[in-house]
């Protein structure tokens, strides 16, 4: 089936509207997260149990928007040759979101078992954290550009590129601290998990942006 210009350009428009209303959901989401580490650096378990709350909450609207987005794309059907590149981005930047409610459930457990981690782990933390939003609000700038031509999405999407690799830095280091620190077993399996989970996350917005490129052609 052959559609008019217009009527093509305006199902891309649905779409790319739709992946930018659930990512907008992953953003809030996961800016919660450097504040929940400041909790974990503080010791104010009160704060934190109401924003993760507020995490777990953000975290179902990101589930209800991803099907939103997939709702959207179904309805579009076949006509949208790049729909499964639609679909891709909403899937990567989405696990965005299910990693920071997995972070602040731990940083929780670690509080709420009032295990001991070394003050120094707790400030790194909040920089890897701060890392991390920093590649997911790229990405938010990059889906802001994406009509603007593949110029413009190149340069957008390396700056996320830059941003991840800030983020390994950090995550190699901090993992190198924490495993030769004196933990209690639990606690430092639990921080690895938190480590890797936050190195997860600026990966998926890597991934994230190399799907939104593949999309600036289309569009």
């Amino acid at each position: 089936m052959v559609l008019p210009a217009e009527t093509e350009q305006r199902v891309k428009r649905r779409a790319l509207s739709a992946c930018r209303e659930n990512l907008r959901y992953v953003v809030e989401v996961n800016r919660k997260i450097p504040q929940m580490t400041e909790y974990f650096l503080n010791g104010d378990k009160e704060a934190a149990k109401i924003l993760f709350s507020e995490i777990k909450k953000g975290e179902e609207e990101v589930v209800i928007a991803r099907r939103l987005v997939s709702q959207e794309l179904s309805e579009i059907g076949a006509i949208l040759l790049s729909r499964e590149d639609f679909l891709r981005f909403t899937n990567l930047s989405s696990e965005i979101g299910d990693f920071s409610e997995g972070i602040a459930y731990y940083l929780l457990e670690i509080m709420e078992h009032n295990w001991k981690v070394p003050q120094e782990i707790k400030k790194d933390l909040v920089k890897l954290s701060d890392a991390v939003l920093e590649s997911v609000l790229k990405l938010r700038e990059l889906m802001m550009v994406l009509t603007y031509g593949s110029a413009k999405t190149l340069e957008k999407a390396t700056e996320v590129e830059i941003a991840e690799r800030n983020v390994d830095d950090i995550y190699r280091a901090l993992t190198i601290k924490t495993l030769t620190s004196k933990l209690d077993p639990p606690v430092l399996m639990l921080l690895r998990d938190i480590l890797q989970m936050l190195e997860n996350a600026a990966d998926k917005a890597e991934d994230a942006a190399d799907a939104a490129r593949m999309l600036s052609f289309t569009i």
